[in-house]
């Protein structure tokens, strides 16, 4: 069946009918929205009711609601479908029919809502739907759906899709998507995949920026009794943990220098602390 004819769109074309009232006493009425043959029967502003039929053109409606009522009728009829696949597919479907542009900047927005709520099953469904449809291929959107997937209690589907999309390029993969992963790997007590993957990235001769990494790759050598390789990571990246503090301390001062805020040296801060200790005699 066309989503064009479906109840679930049917529907969706109602509601919007009625956000759309709401805003129709404010404004004369954009002609273009009407049929050809409903123009004669135009002279005056639009009266205080706007059609209720379900069977208009998907430009009639979608020219006459905001982007935010867009955005809410969407979140709330996703927190109020049956959890089947069939029913948020349908949903999206029917929401995206009258787009001209695929809103992925809405359906992000979106996404962090539901994320915000911890609705991890609706994020991963509704991401899923947008691969489905060639949309949100990027390293963000695929972290979103490992995180969710991770939260949803689904850790073999993340790990599987981690293998056929992100894993066959860890020479190019973000940092922050490997931590996302080592730490999933971690947290479900799967050391074997997580020693794999860093010594993927130590093939490519990627180096980790944070020490968390290494604490986590240690402790799972030291778990799977591979004690000499403990060793030999904790040597190897010794540097992040005595030079973490003063890499800090450079940044700090390389964004007051930025700001316009002087650097003062040891030497300064004493004499500033001794000035403002006369000040206050």
């Amino acid at each position: 069946m066309m989503i064009w004819r479906s109840p679930r769109f049917s529907h969706l074309v109602a509601r919007l009918t009625q956000l759309h009232a709401k805003h129709a006493s404010h404004r004369y009425c954009n002609l273009s929205r009407f049929h050809p043959s409903q123009l004669q029967a135009i002279s005056d502003p639009c009266p205080q009711q706007e059609p209720t039929h379900t069977d208009a053109p998907n430009h009639y409606i979608g020219r006459n609601v905001s982007r935010k009522d867009k955005n809410n009728y969407l979140l709330s009829t996703l927190l109020d479908l049956n959890d089947t696949k069939e029913a948020v597919y349908g949903a999206l479907d029917a929401w995206v029919a009258w787009e001209q542009n695929f809103p992925i900047a809405s359906l992000k927005l979106i996404l962090n809502t539901l994320e915000k709520q911890q609705q991890w099953h609706r994020v991963v469904q509704v991401i899923k739907w947008m691969l489905s449809k060639g949309q949100g291929n990027t390293m963000g959107t695929y972290g979103q759906l490992i995180r969710a997937l991770d939260m949803d209690h689904r850790v073999e589907e993340a790990h599987k899709f981690w293998q056929t999309k992100i894993g066959t390029d860890l020479h190019s993969v973000p940092w922050q998507l490997c931590h996302l992963m080592i730490s999933v790997y971690y947290r479900n007590n799967m050391l074997e995949d997580l020693v794999r993957l860093f010594k993927g990235l130590e093939a490519f001769d990627r180096k980790p920026r944070d020490k968390t990494i290494i604490r986590k790759v240690a402790n799972a050598y030291e778990m799977l009794d591979l004690h000499q390789e403990k060793e030999r990571v904790l040597e190897k990246y010794s540097n992040l943990f005595t030079e973490e503090g003063s890499i800090k301390k450079a940044r700090r001062s390389s964004s007051q220098a930025k700001k316009g805020i002087p650097l003062l040296t040891e030497k300064g801060k004493q004499e500033s602390s001794i000035k403002a200790t006369s000040d206050k005699d």
